[in-house]
């Protein structure tokens, strides 16, 4: 499998690249960033960091040039890692977030649809505080939260607008995520997150994995929730593929 990787230096999108160079189900894994992007430096000795191709994109609100395109054609699945988290979104102009998340998605979410294999897998991710629901009132980060859900409804209508055309999508939504060096999850968070329902705490490793699972193998449903991604990748991680 061909994978396309966005985010691919944040903490999300690292680990999916680390555990990918792992995974010999995949014979490529494009980076695309904007800046060159190299393996991570735990990948591990199993790992076959010359499937790691890295990918400079410039312009990402217009169509990918053709240094790019021919990179994107023949991949059968993208992990979306990309966006403004809400610390983040709090030092930058709002519009300038919602491009981000945005309009940077949906203008690769198109680039690439038109140019990948069939069936292609784009799984994007989010977080269980996102709301799809555009009328409703939320008590905290409304405009972040509600701009999100919009990238999400987006996603989902690209889809049903290109039924039929090997086009399958799905959102990663989990809550608290550990991993090692990362501050532990707070009890007010956790209690926070509690009210969204039953929302385990997802590790790093089982996030990433069980994006890398729907890609291999077909998205089970939408959305991926917490529980979701922890059963997924617990099955698809064996113990010594955990960052630790």
């Amino acid at each position: 499998m061909k994978l396309i990787v966005t985010g691919a230096t944040g903490l999300v999108g690292s680990e999916v690249i680390r555990l990918a160079l792992r995974n010999p189900a995949i014979t490529s894994v494009v980076a695309i960033a904007r800046k060159p992007v190299l393996a991570p430096a735990n990948v591990g000795s199993e790992s076959q960091t010359s499937k790691l191709q890295s990918v400079v994109l410039e312009s990402w609100t217009s169509p990918y040039p053709e240094s790019v395109i021919r990179y994107v054609k023949g991949a059968d699945a993208c992990i979306w890692a990309l966006a403004v988290t809400p610390s983040q979104s709090k030092d930058m102009d709002f519009p300038d977030v919602t491009a981000i998340c945005h309009d940077y998605t949906m203008n690769g979410l198109t680039n690439m649809a038109a140019h990948a294999s069939k069936p292609f897998r784009f799984i994007y991710t989010s977080g269980v505080t996102v709301e799809r629901d555009q009328e409703k009132e939320l008590s905290f980060l409304s405009e972040y939260r509600l701009m999100r859900g919009r990238v999400e409804n987006a996603i989902l209508d690209f889809a049903k607008q290109h039924e039929g055309q090997g086009v399958e999508v799905t959102v990663a939504k989990p809550g608290g995520i550990e991993s090692p060096g990362r501050d532990a999850i707070s009890a007010p968070f956790t209690a926070m997150l509690e009210t969204f329902g039953h929302t385990p705490t997802v590790h790093l490793s089982e996030l990433a994995a069980a994006m890398i699972d729907q890609c291999l193998h077909g998205i089970t449903k939408d959305p991926l929730c917490g529980e979701d991604l922890v059963e997924i990748g617990q099955r698809a991680l064996s113990p010594e593929a955990y960052l630790r």
